[in-house]
């Protein structure tokens, strides 16, 4: 049996990973600034972390159900747990005459803003074990 620290811990922690692998994308995408015919790539998760979000906070309920009425359908595939981000080339720049598209200006902005955000995430991991941490403190003095 495990402790849940609270219902959005997973989803605090799936974020950072998602900021990681993003983090690590810009960064391939800065090295490869010179490289022929490089197009650079870029990870949508918000999707993902939307869908995982409205699973566990149990939103969402309203959907229609789909009625299964005969033995023989196929049964409907269960999608609750598939948070899968998605990858994609990030397009729009002019390429220059070897084919490379990367933007310094825009990686550069891209990875500040993905520095700020899991530094955000960190600072309410952090808040939330302290929050646990405290509910602890505070029932081992209750007599």
């Amino acid at each position: 049996m495990s402790v849940e620290i609270s219902r959005t811990h997973g989803l605090i922690s799936d974020a950072l990973d998602y900021r990681a692998m993003r983090q690590d994308m810009i960064s391939s995408n800065i090295a490869n600034a010179d490289t022929p015919f490089y197009k650079p790539r870029d990870i949508s998760f918000a999707d993902a972390l939307s869908a995982k979000k409205a699973d566990l906070l149990n939103e969402g309920s309203d959907k229609l159900a789909l009625a299964n009425t005969d033995g023989a359908h196929i049964p409907l595939q269960n999608e609750k747990g598939n948070y899968k981000p998605t990858t994609f080339f990030r397009d729009g720049h002019m390429a220059r005459n070897d084919g490379n598209s990367v933007d310094l200006d825009v990686e550069t902005t891209e990875m500040s803003k993905n520095s700020i955000m899991f530094n955000a995430l960190i600072q309410a991991n952090k808040k939330d074990g302290m929050i646990f941490k405290s509910v602890i403190d505070a029932s081992a003095k209750v007599n």
